[in-house]
């Protein structure tokens, strides 16, 4: 198991980042690797950590302003070789079907439910840590 797992966190709201880094803790599961954040409020700082690499899982605000994190997780999925999963938030759960269209691995509803938001990432993690073994 690798040392630790990197979540971009991406929302325009710093109040909707920290639920999600209160949510999860250090450790999403006991099967998964610590996981270390970094935190991102605009989609150029997205596509900049992305390019850089290293990126595990991300975790993308669809409710953010100017760019949602549906329209973001859609490009970064044509856009990124090798594309981290990514989860994205998202307002009510009717919007599950845009989540779908966005191409998104997981999605959960705002407000953040910790108990859902750390079943998913770790899902994600366990995933993506299996693709890279």
């Amino acid at each position: 198991m690798q040392s630790s797992a990197t979540v971009l966190v991406y929302s325009d709201n710093a109040n909707t980042r920290e639920q999600v880094r209160l949510a999860t803790g250090r450790r999403p599961a006991a099967d998964v690797p610590p996981v270390e954040y970094i935190e991102c409020a605009t989609l150029p700082a997205v596509l900049e950590q992305l390019d850089k690499g290293g990126i595990d899982v991300c975790v993308l605000d669809g409710e953010a302003t100017p760019a949602g994190g549906m329209g973001v997780c859609r490009q970064i999925k044509d856009e990124i070789f090798r594309c981290p999963p990514v989860l994205l938030l998202i307002g009510r759960p009717q919007d599950a079907w845009l989540a779908t269209w966005s191409r998104a691995d997981a999605a959960v509803t705002l407000p953040v439910d910790p108990v859902e938001f750390a079943d998913a990432l770790a899902a994600l993690l366990r995933g993506r840590l299996a693709v890279e073994a």
